[in-house]
């Protein structure tokens, strides 16, 4: 018998499986009905009359732990979960893991080089069970990267790679999805995490909402409309990774950052190419720092030889940089006609290509852990070592941690027998990450990432970084701040040069619209737009006079996806500065960024209809 209340959901997999089930129709309040308009097959003769989803009866489920994100983290936390139950007998939980990507592992995206601290201890046995991790990692080098050139670093032991695996991150994640579904997980890709439900009083989380399916680009409902569904459940978990909608809405409703530090990011893009045999080096890792960038600029790059020929390859460039006009993107595409890159890639196939916005603002930047009746786990709380360029072990650990705090806590009020609408107590968690190793292997490199924000730029973080990481190894009792959100040190354009870059050559480097095809990105046609402005008027306007004038446009450069247009436009078609603002929602490969780095700070971030987005396979 469950600890949940209601019957469970059949476990199908299928992106609108759950609705096949017995879905409430749309239901209107009693003053609002259907009426024709000409112009359109299905609209509202008034505004008061409009559409409105919050008005929907939905239906609802209750499970004891609901799931938010089929990742590493959300993926772990469900497997321990399942595994304590086995372990410790009693009645069965019921896990449900909602995963926004239409297949587990699809919005997965990594270099990915993992160190399997955190898998050995989860499933011991993983290499019996099939796990794809079939590539050693077997040399470790840095190289420093001037126009033409590279000499050889010092490696810092946090990048030693000894015992360590390059793998496809999704195929992985994909593998872990399996295994949590044989222990009697219920997952659900294709369904995103919407939107948060809140207790009565507001003071705690009680499960979340899934998106909306069937509605047009201007909210309305289209014949194929299926409202989302509640999930009660009596833990929460977000592990929506970073800078997902869900954790920043809890952050600020439970002031989770109060006391931190702002977290900080970079943008990862990569690609994976298939090489020549002569330069194919099984299991070599490499990492770069230098060029492309200037001293001003953090960032560094790897190269990473998988199985079967395949080299894994990107750029990683720290969101705090000053210049409006530098494109990440472009910056990658200039850095392949390196002779480092290019004698590796000359006469290959690019056959992926993503990116991602990753947490680097470390120690000091992870936020109150719990909330009533949940927590963050993964990196929607931000354990990504930027030292190590890994962050999945932690993640994992983190899911695992969580998992058995839920457990117990669900245990222990099951014994007594009570159904206290009290939320769930997660406080035990944060605890339990304090004492574990993930705290004590960030809090040892705390100080490295911010040791970048000097005067010297580079040249400054590499000689202290160099000191800290070989011989101090973070035994000082001071820690560096970070006091400034990435949009906030963004110029203006009138303060700096504009960047010229080369023409791609369609061999070694690409246009943007040929990379994104790469990424098997996919939006359901005429529904809203994901990435919004406020619904307030002017608001366009606003974003687009402020955004082109003082910023040249930012957007469109920082997208790696070419979703952000500022386009000439004339008379009423022009927002401001003779430009309409344009978002091409369907290139969106989630990866956040735009509104982490916007200086106006006015792009929400929401998301799509579940089964939106890139769909990662090797990557």
């Amino acid at each position: 018998m469950s600890l949940a209340s209601a019957t469970p959901l059949p476990r199908l997999f299928t992106s609108r499986s759950i609705f096949a089930i017995s879905r409430p129709r749309v239901r209107p309040r009693a003053s609002t009905s259907f009426l024709p308009i000409a112009s359109r097959s299905r609209g509202y003769a008034t505004v008061e009359d409009r559409f409105d989803p919050n008005s929907v009866e939905r239906a609802t489920d209750e499970v004891d732990v609901c799931i938010v994100g089929g990742g590493p983290a959300g993926l772990s936390a469900a497997i321990r979960l399942k595994q304590l139950e086995q372990e410790k007998g009693g009645d069965e939980l019921r896990v449900v893991v909602l995963e926004k990507g239409g297949e587990v592992g699809a919005h997965i995206l990594s270099g990915a080089v993992i160190e399997t601290r955190a898998l050995d201890e989860l499933i011991p046995d993983w290499k019996e069970l099939g796990a794809p991790l079939n590539q050693r990692a077997t040399s470790d080098s840095m190289r420093f990267l001037t126009s033409s050139s590279s000499f050889p670093m010092p490696h810092p032991p946090q990048m030693n790679n000894k015992g360590n695996y390059i793998v496809s991150l999704s195929r992985f994640t994909a593998w872990l999805g399996e295994q949590a579904e044989a222990l009697g997980v219920e997952v659900y890709p294709g369904f995103a995490g919407a939107k948060v439900l809140y207790t009565e009083d507001g003071k705690g989380v009680k499960g979340v909402v899934t998106g909306d399916v069937g509605l047009d680009k201007d909210g309305q409902p289209k014949d194929s409309y299926e409202p989302g569904m509640e999930f009660h459940s009596k833990v929460t978990l977000i592990a929506e990774g970073a800078h997902g909608s869900l954790s920043k809405e809890i952050q600020n409703k439970f002031n989770l950052r109060d006391g931190k530090d702002p977290q900080t990011y970079g943008l990862g893009i990569k690609e994976v190419w298939k090489v020549r045999d002569e330069v194919y080096e099984p299991g070599k890792v490499v990492h770069t720092l230098g060029w492309p960038l200037d001293y001003k600029t953090y960032g560094g790059s790897w190269l990473y030889h998988m199985e079967d020929n395949m080299v894994s390859l990107g750029l990683v460039i720290g969101l705090d940089y000053e210049n409006p006009y530098l494109s990440p993107y472009k910056e990658f595409q200039r850095m392949k006609h390196h002779p480092f890159f290019a004698n590796i890639l000359k006469d290959g196939q690019c056959i992926a290509y993503g990116a991602r916005a990753l947490n680097e603002g470390g120690f000091q930047s992870i936020p109150k852990l719990h909330f009533p009746g949940g927590a963050l786990i993964g990196c929607s709380a931000g354990f990504l070592n930027v030292p190590k360029i890994k962050g999945t072990h932690n993640a994992m650990k983190s899911g695992m941690l969580a998992a058995e705090t839920a457990y117990a806590s669900l245990r222990s009020s099951s014994e007594a027998e009570t159904e206290s609408e009290q939320p769930t107590d997660m406080s035990p968690y944060a605890e339990a990450v304090e004492g574990s190793w993930i705290w004590k292997e960030l809090k040892e490199v705390r100080n490295l990432r911010p040791s970048f924000h000097n005067p010297l730029g580079l040249w400054g973080g590499m000689a202290y970084s160099g000191v800290d990481s070989m011989i101090l190894r973070g035994r000082v009792p001071w820690t560096f701040r970070n006091k400034v959100e990435d949009y906030e040190m963004t110029k203006k354009a009138s303060e700096v040069r504009p960047i010229e870059y080369p023409q791609p050559d369609g061999k070694l480097s690409f246009d943007i619209l040929t990379s994104v095809s790469l990424t098997g990105t996919n939006h359901a046609e005429n529904q809203p737009v994901h990435l919004r402005l406020p619904e307030v008027q002017g608001a366009k306007e606003r974003h687009t006079r402020t955004n082109y004038e003082d910023y040249a446009g930012l957007l469109g450069r920082v997208c790696p996806a070419a979703v952000y247009e500022y386009a000439d436009a004339e008379g009423a078609e022009a927002d401001a500065e003779g430009k309409k603002f344009v978002i091409n929602s369907q290139n969106c490969i989630h990866c956040k960024t735009c509104s982490i780095k916007t200086p106006t700070q006015d792009i929400k971030w929401t998301v799509p209809e579940g089964g939106g987005g890139p769909k990662y396979t090797i990557t």
